[in-house]
C-alpha cells in the first residue's frame, strides 16, 4: 500500500498539462479545491466529474496509476463515510441501529463527502505528477515573490514545500523496505490487537526517523558545499512564461465556473 501513494511523484511524459506554466497548475489546483467543495448539488458534482476526467485525460497519466493513489485513504475514506452516515440526525430516519439514527440526508452527505475526497486526491495529485519538483519550487516562489515586500521569505518557503513534497514517496520506499526486513526477521504486523499492532510500528519508526534525519543531514551538508544562502541574489536558470496552452487552461477553468454558477441559480430558481 505504501507504494500507491502518488503525492509527490512525478510522472515523466509529453503531454499539454506537463508543457503548462507551474503557476497555471498551481492556481488551478486551488481553483479546483475551491469548485468542488462548493459543488453541492448532483449535477454541480457531475460538472467537476467531468472537467477531472477532461484534464486527466489531457495529462496522459495513466488512470490506474492515479486511481493507485485512493488505495491509502481508504481509511479515512470509510471513517468519514460512517461519521456522516450516523452523525446527521436531519432528515428523514431510513433505519435504526443502536443509539445511531441514519437519515436521508445523513446518506447524502456521506456520499458527497466520499465523492469529494476521491476527486479531491485524483485531481490535486496530477499537480505533483505533471510538474517537476524544481518547476514547482519555480511556480511556488514566483507566486509568492510579491511578498517579499512585507518581509516573507518566499524562496525559502518555496524551498521547504518542494523539499517535502520530495520526501514522500523517498520515505514511503524507505518504510516499504524496514517493513520487509523486518518480516523477513520474523515481526508480524497484521495479527494481533489494536495494541499489539501499535507495539509492532515501533522497530519501523525508530529506524525510519533515523534514516530521515540522516537524509536531512545530509541534503544540508550538500546545500552548505554548493554554498547555497537562502534566495538573495539568486537568479533562475528557467524563466516561466505563459503560452497559449495556459490560456487555454484558465478559459477552461473560468468555463466551469460559469456553469457552476449557472447551475447553482437553476438551482435556486428551481427551489423558488
Amino acid at each position: 500500500m505504501l507504494r500507491d501513494i502518488t503525492l509527490g511523484q512525478y510522472y515523466n511524459t509529453v503531454s499539454p498539462l506537463h508543457a503548462m506554466d507551474p503557476r497555471t497548475k498551481i492556481l488551478g489546483v486551488i481553483f479546483y479545491m475551491a469548485a468542488l467543495f462548493t459543488a453541492d448539488s448532483v449535477w454541480e458534482y457531475a460538472a467537476v466529474a467531468l472537467f477531472t476526467a477532461a484534464v486527466i485525460k489531457i495529462s496522459r497519466v495513466p488512470l490506474s496509476f492515479i486511481t493507485r493513489g485512493l488505495k491509502p485513504i481508504v481509511v479515512i475514506m470509510a471513517f468519514t463515510l460512517i461519521l456522516n452516515l450516523f452523525m446527521t440526525g436531519d432528515g428523514e430516519e431510513l433505519f435504526h441501529l443502536w443509539i445511531f439514527r441514519v437519515t436521508d440526508k445523513g446518506v447524502v452527505l456521506a456520499v458527497k463527502m466520499a465523492v469529494r475526497l476521491v476527486m479531491l486526491v485524483m485531481g490535486t495529485s496530477l499537480l505533483t505528477l505533471t510538474t517537476s519538483p524544481i518547476a514547482l519550487t519555480g511556480g511556488i516562489e514566483k507566486l509568492l515573490s510579491p511578498l517579499r515586500r512585507v518581509g516573507v521569505p518566499s524562496h525559502e518557503i518555496a524551498m521547504m514545500m518542494s523539499i517535502a513534497l520530495r520526501f514522500i514517496p523517498t520515505l514511503m520506499e524507505e518504510t516499504d523496505k524496514i517493513i520487509k526486513a523486518q518480516t523477513s526477521r520474523g515481526a508480524d504486523f497484521e495479527s494481533g490487537s489494536l495494541v499489539q499492532r501499535v507495539r509492532a510500528m515501533i522497530p519501523i519508526l525508530v529506524p525510519l526517523f533515523v534514516g530521515a534525519f540522516r537524509r536531512a543531514d545530509e541534503l544540508a551538508v550538500a546545500m552548505e558545499c554548493r554554498c547555497y544562502n537562502g534566495g538573495d541574489g539568486r537568479t533562475s536558470l528557467r524563466e516561466f512564461k505563459m503560452r497559449r496552452v495556459d490560456g487555454a487552461a484558465l478559459a477552461g477553468c473560468l468555463t466551469l465556473a460559469a456553469v457552476l454558477a449557472a447551475l447553482k441559480i437553476l438551482g435556486a430558481v428551481n427551489v423558488l
